[in-house]
Order: structure tokens, then C-alpha cells, then sequence
């Protein structure tokens, strides 16, 4: 084995069908009294269910959240918090409610608890994102972790067949960045490639409306691996782009991922040929970048930008602000290079 460095994160976690019977235990264990409940407005009957749990502990429910984090959001709920006396929250939704968690606990220093109810699996991870003035910046903190993450596979049980799709690809874009960033290790990698394989075969299960529990528990147990190696190493030219994506144009989260995923691969696993072997390994494909430009359309996922709603016209401005921030990637990319690889995303070009 090659030099490396691997540092854990503090991490509580309950897995297990049922598990959000223990939400009261779990803000209990933590020391939550007066609590918070996040959520967007979809996940009205969520927040509502563990209002019930949480019984008196719970002071209120804010269904505001709102996906790439507005700062508008966070000084509103910020504001709720204080007025109702909150001590912590707890995030009940996807990667919109528990990135305002997030921003509530750097913020506020509100600690939370997390009920993921997609596969994106930013729970896992220490990176924050809040979006001002159409542009979305991003950190790490530790306190923006949870103090602990509930998964369970029920809760998951009614998320739409595309949101699935798409939040499992963005934790698989996760995985993918963490096998070539420059401070993985070998437990890392033996994480990415596990919750790679675990999301490709749970995923076109999933897909297909099949009310399959197992498949449900082989994702979130891929979601958890797939986050929690993005949160031990440092994010590359995939999620630049996706963020600047999603600031200046308020696109789709998870969609941007997917439509990302194979077009960054392209570009960056070349230069990368561990990483391209390990992501071949886990799709049970001679070709990594092929694999995964075949299990995005087989997902049914957006192929291309065009699709969410980016004109031609607009990809250079991209290229550019992506290049006024520095980020670690196996290969340097310049102006021409990104824009490039942001018009093949564009017209949805196979990689």
C-alpha cells in the first residue's frame, strides 16, 4: 500500500426498516429538547410524523427549505428557530432539508438530526452550500454534521422513481470524485467502489416502481458509503461545476449530477487509471465511462444540459466562473477544455 492519510468522521448512525420509531431516542441521546422539525413543503407528512414522534420536544415545523440553500432561507429560519427557543432540529427529507441544516448549525449553532428520505447521501458529509446572489458557496465544517442519521429504508418507500434515479447518481458522482481526489486512501476507495456497486444494482430496481425493501436498503446502505467518502476527501472538477451550475442557473440538484456524471468522467478518469479500474469494477464493465453514460440513460435520468434548460449560450460564462476558484483535480483543465466538455454536456454527446 502507497502513503496515505485517513482520517474518520464522528458519525452516529441507525440503520433498519422502522427506524424512525427511534427519532425521540436518537434527539434524546444528543441532548435535543426544544426541536425544530425542517422540511420542504413535499414532505409535509414527514415533518408532521415526527412532530408526532418527537412528541413535546418538538416547538415547531419549518416546510420552507429550498433546494441549493438560499440565504434568504437560512436568515428566515434562523429567525423561526430563535423565536420558538430551539436547541437543534431535525433535517426530515433530502439533500434541500438537510443542506439547511446544515447552514442552520453553522450559523446558529444549531446541532440536528438527520431522516434521509433520497439517496444523495449528503448527510455523510461535512461540505455546506448557501446560495447568494446566483452564486453558491461551498465549505467544510465539521460542525455541519449531524449528530446522528437515521436511515430507514420505509421512509423512502414513496419517493418518485426519478428522484431516486437522480439523488443515487449524484452520491455515485460522489464515490467517482473521491476514488481519484488527492487525499483518498485505500479505505476510501474500498467505500467508493462498494457504494457505487450497491447503487448500481439497487437503483434499476428501483427504478421500475417495484416496491422492493431490500433494494430500498441496498441503496440508503450505498447513499451512506458514496457520502461518506466525499466526506473524507476533497471535491474535484465535478462538483465545481455542478455548483457553479446550480448557483447561477438554479438548476436541479441531483439532475445536474446525473447529466455531469459521465461527461467529467470522461475528462478526468484518463488521468486517473486506478480510479477508472475501481468504477469498472463496481458496474461489472470493461469501460468506466461507458458504464456510466449507460446507467444514467438506463435510469431514465436527463442526459443533458439542454434538457434542464441551459442554452448554448450561457456554457462559456460557466466555464469561466468555474475557473476563478481553485480546486484539486487528477487533471488540469483550462477555458477551452471546459468548455469543451460543458458542450458535450450540452447536447447530451455520449462520453
Amino acid at each position: 500500500m502507497s502513503a496515505a492519510v485517513y482520517e474518520t468522521l464522528p458519525a452516529r448512525v441507525v440503520f433498519g426498516a422502522g427506524s424512525v420509531a427511534r427519532l425521540a431516542e436518537e434527539t434524546n441521546h444528543v441532548g435535543l429538547r426544544r426541536i425544530l422539525v425542517l422540511s420542504t413543503p413535499t414532505q409535509h407528512d414527514l415533518a408532521r410524523r415526527a412532530t408526532a414522534i418527537l412528541g413535546d420536544r418538538a416547538v415547531g415545523v419549518y416546510e420552507r427549505a429550498r433546494m441549493h440553500v438560499p440565504l434568504a432561507t437560512v436568515i428566515d429560519a434562523v429567525e423561526v428557530a430563535a423565536e420558538l427557543g430551539a436547541d437543534g432540529c431535525v433535517a426530515a427529507g433530502g439533500g434541500s432539508t438537510i443542506g439547511l441544516a446544515k447552514a442552520l448549525s453553522l450559523r446558529a449553532g444549531l446541532p440536528y438530526v438527520a431522516l434521509p428520505t433520497t439517496y444523495a447521501g449528503s448527510e455523510m458529509t461535512p461540505v455546506w452550500g448557501i446560495t447568494e446572489d446566483s452564486r453558491k458557496r461551498t465549505g467544510r465544517d465539521r460542525s455541519v454534521l449531524p449528530r446522528a442519521v437515521i436511515y430507514d429504508p420505509e421512509l423512502t418507500a414513496t419517493v418518485p422513481a426519478a428522484v431516486a434515479a437522480t439523488s443515487g447518481l449524484n452520491a455515485i458522482a460522489h464515490a467517482v470524485e473521491a476514488l481519484y481526489a488527492p487525499d483518498s486512501s485505500p479505505p476510501v476507495a474500498a467505500m467508493a467502489e462498494r457504494g457505487i456497486r450497491d447503487l448500481a444494482e439497487a437503483l434499476p430496481v428501483l427504478r421500475t416502481g417495484a416496491s422492493d425493501g431490500a433494494a430500498r436498503a441496498t441503496a440508503l446502505e450505498g447513499a451512506w458509503l458514496c457520502g461518506a467518502c466525499l466526506g473524507a476527501t476533497t471535491m474535484g472538477l465535478h462538483h465545481k461545476l455542478c455548483h457553479v451550475l446550480g448557483g447561477m442557473l438554479d438548476l436541479p440538484h441531483a439532475e445536474t449530477h446525473a447529466v455531469m456524471l459521465p461527461h467529467v468522467a470522461a475528462f478526468n478518469l484518463p488521468a486517473a487509471p486506478h480510479a477508472a479500474a475501481a468504477v469498472a469494477r463496481a458496474l461489472d464493465a470493461p469501460v468506466a465511462v461507458a458504464a456510466l453514460h449507460k446507467l444514467v440513460t438506463e435510469l431514465g435520468a436527463p442526459t443533458s444540459l439542454a434538457e434542464l434548460g441551459v442554452s448554448r449560450a450561457q456554457l462559456r460564462a460557466i466555464a469561466e466562473e468555474t475557473l476563478t476558484a481553485p480546486y484539486a483535480n487528477p487533471r488540469p483543465a483550462d477555458l477551452r477544455d471546459l468548455t469543451d466538455l460543458l458542450e458535450a454536456a450540452w447536447s447530451g454527446t455520449p462520453a
